[in-house]
């Protein structure tokens, strides 16, 4: 074989590792916690729920619910998360052969608008979506990640419980199911041209001396340029790596697969170890991320949330990914999820970061529990656990959740009964 044969060959091999083949889920765990370290440190912590908010303000505006125009989708750091996020997906979906327009049975489209709907309710209360509220939240050593997370395994179930019931009483809109397929070298071209629009966008966020308006006040428009390639590398990830949060809660359950569940606790411990270093060191706000519903709101929300995302078939993430492959039921669980959050957010004060906390920490000053409307801002490292106690905690938590889930896979004791 010539040596060009030979590099020929392992070209295409290392085309179907990348864009092909379905990636282990403990090695995506891996790289989606590195990613989500580089972010953080680059600017923001991301997420779904700021994203779609972003977009469900839009229509409230658009039909005259709201008076004031909400922040571009271009210039709002959470709106070009869920778009690069997106993006990311479409060109693993279209360079991996996997893009097709997939219209759900009818049944399905009425849940997509409740499930999007319960989605955006369960992100306000729970301080995000299965990233804000869980992942991000212990990743940022916020003790609302807890109160989530328990609030997901419950939804889960329940959501369970009623699939089950679903599927015995209820036999409308079955039907109308189809599938558009798209021809694969169609595919590899859009694929293309999406990754070529991504880095184009970013160079031309590089290329403004313009800034814009964030959570860190004024800063450079270039900063976005950052954000854009990030969230795209995100998405790419989450979609080869087909990996939705809300499986690794559902699946025990229905199947006994735990598998998703260990890659996510796997990758939450990471993410606290590196978000630890960056905000101990200072390079982060020791309040990021911290949101006042450690207790009822986070709990509740999680709940509400895991139930709709169930039913939709896809997490926020899970969500977005999927629309970047082509299924129209997600299209549509998109919109009311931003409806959802953006309505939710109107008649509840919604949690938020605490102000300044960053300077109290520095000036030596104790950090109160500060009581909000929907639980407490507790920011784990200022209690008594200090930094090493707070990792302990959260390593010692995913530890838990890793043998339980494992027991259950050899047992089957936890697995619900059709």
């Amino acid at each position: 074989m010539s040596e060009g044969s030979v590099l020929g060959e392992k070209a295409r091999e290392l085309y179907k590792i990348l864009c092909k083949d379905k990636w282990d889920p403990y090695i995506t765990g891996v790289i989606i916690a590195f990613l989500s370290v580089v972010i953080a440190a680059w600017y923001t912590s991301w997420g779904a729920a700021g994203a779609v908010q972003n977009w469900g303000d839009w229509i409230l505006y658009g039909v005259g619910i709201n008076e004031a125009a909400p922040s571009n989708i271009f210039l709002h750091s959470s709106s070009v998360i869920g778009i690069a996020f997106i993006g990311g997906a479409f060109v693993s979906a279209c360079l991996g052969g996997n893009f097709a327009f997939r219209i759900p049975p009818r049944l399905e489209m009425v849940k997509a608008v409740v499930a999007g709907s319960l989605m955006g309710i369960g992100a306000v209360l729970g301080g995000g979506c299965n990233v804000g509220g869980f992942y991000n939240a212990l990743g940022n050593l916020s003790a609302h990640g807890f109160s989530m997370f328990v609030g997901l395994v419950i939804g889960a179930i329940l959501a369970l419980k009623y699939t089950y019931w679903e599927m015995e009483n209820i036999s409308w809109g079955q039907g109308g199911a189809k599938t558009i397929t798209v021809p694969p070298a169609f595919q590899i071209v859009l694929g293309i041209l999406a990754l070529l629009g991504i880095i184009i966008g970013a160079y031309a966020y590089a290329g403004s001396e313009e800034f814009f308006w964030g959570h860190k006040g004024w800063s450079p428009l270039g900063t976005l340029g950052g954000i854009l390639l990030l969230a795209a590398a995100l998405g790419y990830t989450f979609h080869r790596g087909r990996w939705c949060m809300i499986q690794g809660f559902r699946e025990p359950h229905m199947t006994g697969d735990c598998k998703m569940a260990k890659a996510v606790a796997l990758s939450v411990a990471l993410l606290a170890l590196g978000i630890a270093v960056l905000k101990y060191q200072g390079y982060v706000d020791p309040g990021h991320y911290l949101r006042g519903v450690f207790g009822w709101g986070g709990v509740l929300g999680g709940v509400i949330f895991a139930f709709g995302a169930v039913l939709a078939g896809g997490c926020g993430t899970g969500t977005l990914w999927r629309v970047g492959e082509g299924q129209i039921k997600l299209w549509i669980v998109v919109p009311f999820f931003g409806l959802g959050t953006a309505l939710t957010s109107k008649f509840i004060h919604g949690p938020r970061d605490i102000e300044g906390i960053g300077a109290w920490y520095q000036a030596g000053q104790p950090l109160p529990f500060y009581e909000g409307s929907l639980g407490s801002f507790v920011y784990l490292p200022f209690t008594f656990l200090g930094y090493g106690g707070t990792l302990a905690l959260i390593f010692g938590a995913m530890a838990a959740w890793y043998l339980a889930v494992t027991w259950n896979e050899k047992t089957q004791k936890g697995v619900l009964d059709m």
